[in-house]
């Protein structure tokens, strides 16, 4: 005799693999690392130019960035709020620096100038110091005399007469700097005290990021607490580190929210249906155990989960639930127990059964991606799935007790059935709705799509607003044009910067940039700098050359005694290395444009473009082909960013289609018939496309989350239309009432689940609740239009 497959020792064993996988994956997601940063939305096998893009938002110093503005108070208040911020922060190992403009960092920063003025300066040379270029020189200075500079000038003449110095702070003065209020750095407005810090840590690490956010916030408050103010000062923050730890949080705070208000609806929902706590309670078994699969299988395969993919499995709930429904109402509870589940293996779980495998393909498809974010979207999608119908097939059978029994929905399913019946009616308006709708998606096929990255940032538009009115208040530029120069030692890419340096120039004389940094302006090359050593004579050389210089002019050569003693200083000075940056606003300069990756350096060389313009870029990639430096390399960040998003939606398309054929095929593999496919086909196609015509009407652009709705779209429908064309997957010919009844509450589940998702503040949220919400509800209603009569 056949063993039972309902015995005991089956359904011991069920459970026990059921309890260790759940422990298993609550083990692993102990350990998981969650982030909501843009780095999971990055390729896995990046172009040169997008490494750069990729490396600035994981790594860079851009990423390490604080801004903090204090406004709301007078400006004695802030500035001296800012002061003492800056003084405790100083001593914090979490940041490398603290920059508020006082007088004690521009004090360092004019002491290494100076210091090291004849190794920093490129003006110096042999020529410089022959006897006419000493003569010139020190004509220029004397004439810089009478300028607005002439103070600064006549103290440094005897110390400095061929005005490195002055050259030197002029560049310097040449880039924005805030406004200094009563010592302090503000804004051009002057209602906001600003500081800029530098963590230690890199900007991805965002529980880092978020501990040095929390020693702003207490050094602001012990500061506001000792200034005994009676105003109500505010502390602000951005930055993208800052950006990353509002975004998970963000993410974390409206998931949990959406999870426990979905869960309590649909509890609701289920508690009306069934009328018993044991269907309530077990119905949420599958639901559990999917997401813990899901979120285990992400953080096993990636090492990280994304905020986004959370989101996305907290909506799972909507459809995992969808399995116990079908269990707990279209089984037959007449007879005893084995018999009534062996029905329901036999006549529903056949169709059910299709609809995870549709669902499975269709996200299958996303593992392939080269994103990771898509992928962990598939692989959750994947692995949730398969673990909530798993556990409702060969679990949850097991744990329903012997007299189990919900309320009796024939009565409810027979109305149901009479409207579905009346539907076949509406079957040409539905025609003519999706012709209509179709014709609004070619129409707009332009701009359907969003072309931004951007699209894909958690972070919401006020704090973008309070990001752009801070960094426009420190005068910092946006850096959209880089030049990245790379070699195999940091001495080789300083080199390549002077070289490209006088093509950059001329670049600027032509009005085609309005400027360029660089790293050797402050850390100059070994080469340059020993080079400028070696055109300083000696003193005797030197001392008569001077002689010879000061001919003709108003001044006597015992005048530049000082001059004398410092050249030889200098020429006895070691060479300037990255430490000597060290405590300067510099240092933050060089850190940003001077990269070290494993074996291999890059110089960041930013451009400027001329007001009101964009760079020529085909002018700058010609100038640099012409300077023939190796390894150089031109970058729109912004272009680069758009090419970036467009090659990922055009990627997540071609393996959304491919998801879509990977169903078909196997639709077509299961029911060996072109006519039953085209019956489960025609109702998800409809519903997709009256959902993109509904969002384009209302001026939504789609981005890729839209996209990932419209997969699931798919993959939910499956189950119904499979459900609404009986005899596909089983030896049943007609729909019986319990079974439209399960549909429609499935259905009401599902809407519950991802519907929420629609009002979360987190856009790519929002855009999968306003697409899956609607299209779930359409597909469940297009299903019973185009359901295949008798007669068809």
């Amino acid at each position: 005799m056949t063993k039972s497959i309902y015995s005991p020792g089956h359904a011991r064993t069920a459970i026990i693999v059921w309890l260790v996988l759940v422990l298993l994956s609550l083990g692993v997601i102990s350990r998981s690392h969650f982030t909501a940063d843009l780095s999971a939305f990055l390729p896995s096998h990046p172009t040169a130019e997008q490494q750069l893009l990729m490396d600035q938002l994981k790594d860079g110093l851009a990423s390490r960035l604080i801004l903090v503005g204090i406004e709301g108070a007078d400006v004695q208040t802030r500035a001296t709020l800012s002061k003492a911020i800056a003084k405790k922060l100083r001593d914090n190992p979490a940041f490398v620096s603290v920059n508020n403009g006082e007088a004690k960092s521009a004090e360092r920063d004019r002491e290494y100038l100076y210091k090291n003025r004849y190794l920093l300066s490129p003006a110096v040379t042999p020529e410089r110091f022959s006897s006419d270029g000493l003569h010139a020189a020190i004509s220029d200075s004397i004439d810089q005399i009478a300028s607005p500079a002439g103070l600064l000038m006549k103290s440094l003449l005897p110390h400095d007469p061929t005005g490195e110095m002055l050259q030197l702070l002029d560049a310097m003065s040449a880039t924005s700097h805030p406004e200094m209020q009563q010592g302090a750095w503000a804004t051009r407005d002057g209602e906001t005290a600003l500081l800029l810090l530098q963590t230690s840590a890199a900007g991805s690490d965002t529980d880092a990021q978020k501990l040095a956010m929390q020693a702003i916030k207490a050094e602001f408050d012990h500061a506001l607490t000792a200034t005994a103010t009676s105003a109500n000062p505010k502390l602000l923050m951005t930055g993208p580190g800052v950006f990353s730890v509002i975004a998970r949080d963000t993410i974390k705070m409206q998931v949990r929210l959406i999870f426990i208000v979905s869960s309590v609806l649909i509890a609701l929902l289920l508690w009306a249906v069934y009328r018993s706590k044991t269907a309530l309670l077990l119905g949420f078994l599958p639901v559990a155990t999917g997401i813990l699969a899901g979120i285990a299988a992400v953080s096993l395969a990636f090492g990280v989960v994304h905020g986004i993919t959370l989101g996305f499995g907290t909506a799972l709930i909507g459809e995992a639930v969808d399995y116990s429904i079908y269990l707990f109402m279209q089984t037959d509870y007449a007879g005893d127990k084995e018999n009534s589940r062996k029905r329901w293996v036999a006549a529903v779980w056949p169709t059910v059964r299709l609809g995870v495998l549709t669902s499975v393909f269709g996200f299958a498809s996303l593992l392939m991606s080269g994103f990771p974010g898509l992928a962990q979207l598939g692989l959750y999608s994947v692995a949730g799935l398969i673990a909530a119908a798993a556990m409702t097939r060969y679990v949850l059978p097991y744990l329903l007790p012997a007299q189990f029994n919900i309320q009796d929905f024939n009565p409810i399913g027979t109305r149901l059935a009479r409207y579905a019946t009346s539907a076949r009616a509406l079957r040409w308006p539905a025609i003519v709705l999706v012709a209509v709708s179709a014709m609004i998606v070619y129409q707009h096929h332009d701009k359907l799509w969003t072309t931004e990255l951007s699209a894909l940032s958690p972070v919401s538009a006020a704090d973008q607003a309070l990001d752009g009115r801070l960094r426009g208040g420190m005068g910092a530029p946006d850096v959209r044009y880089v030049i990245v120069l790379s070699g195999d030692s940091q001495e080789t890419v300083l080199r390549n910067s002077e070289k490209l340096a006088p093509t950059l120039a001329r670049l600027v004389e032509k009005d085609l940039l309005a400027g360029f940094d660089s790293a050797s302006h402050y850390l100059p090359s070994q080469a340059a700098q020993q080079a400028r050593l070696n055109s300083l004579p000696d003193a005797d050389e030197l001392e008569s050359r001077l002689n010879a210089a000061v001919q003709g002019l108003p001044v006597k050569a015992r005048t530049f005694e000082p001059f004398l003693q410092e050249i030889q200083t200098g020429r006895s000075r070691p060479l300037l290395q990255r430490s000597d940056l060290q405590g300067t606003s510099m240092a933050m300069a060089v850190d940003a444009m001077l990269l070290q990756q494993g074996q291999r350096w890059n110089a960041l060389v930013p451009l400027t473009s001329p007001a009101g313009r964009d760079i020529d870029a085909a002018q700058v990639r010609k100038a640099l082909d012409d300077a023939q430096v190796e390894h150089v390399l031109f970058v729109d960040m912004k272009a680069e960013s758009d090419h970036l998003y467009s090659s990922y939606m055009q990627e997540a398309i071609w393996l959304s289609l491919a998801g879509v054929l990977a169903i078909i095929g196997l639709l077509l593999l299961a029911l060996r018939s072109l006519k039953q496919v085209l019956a489960i086909i025609v109702p998800l196609a409809a519903a997709v496309f009256t959902v993109m015509a509904g969002l384009a009407l209302f001026g939504q652009q789609l981005m890729i989350l839209h996209l990932i709705g419209l997969l699931l779209i798919v993959a939910i429908g499956s189950n119904y239309a499979l459900f609404f064309n009986p005899g596909t997957t089983t030896t049943q010919q007609t729909i019986s009432p319990k079974t439209y009844a399960s549909l429609v509450f499935a259905n009401v589940a599902t809407v519950l689940g991802f519907g929420l998702l629609a009002f979360s503040t987190v856009p790519v949220l929002q855009a999968m609740g306003v697409t899956v919400a609607p299209g779930v509800i359409l597909a469940l209603i297009f299903s019973a239009v185009f359901a295949a009569s008798a007669g068809d």
